[in-house]
């Protein structure tokens, strides 16, 4: 598990994740709900599944584009609560 840095914008992404910890988020929610763009969100997501702390998977979309849904891993959560709640 990498080590990540968890910044302002990094707390902002985890604090949506952990509005509802065992839900699945899509980009474009974790960017509304952190009031960042994407160009911030998208590689501080990388950096999160990269560190362990989040997993990510294609949705089955059926008639419109699939989107890439991510949760926080039991790690992830548990670092974020300790560092962001």
């Amino acid at each position: 598990m990498n080590p990540i840095r968890v910044t302002p914008v990094v707390a902002d992404v985890l604090a949506v994740f952990l509005r509802d910890p065992a839900a699945e988020r899509y980009g474009l929610d974790l960017i509304r709900g952190s009031g960042h763009a994407g160009g911030t969100v998208y590689p501080i997501l990388f950096r999160l599944r990269a560190g362990g702390w989040a997993e990510a998977r294609w949705e089955d979309a059926g008639d419109r584009p699939a989107r890439r849904r991510y949760r926080l891993t039991g790690d992830g959560i548990r670092t974020a609560v300790g560092g962001v709640a």
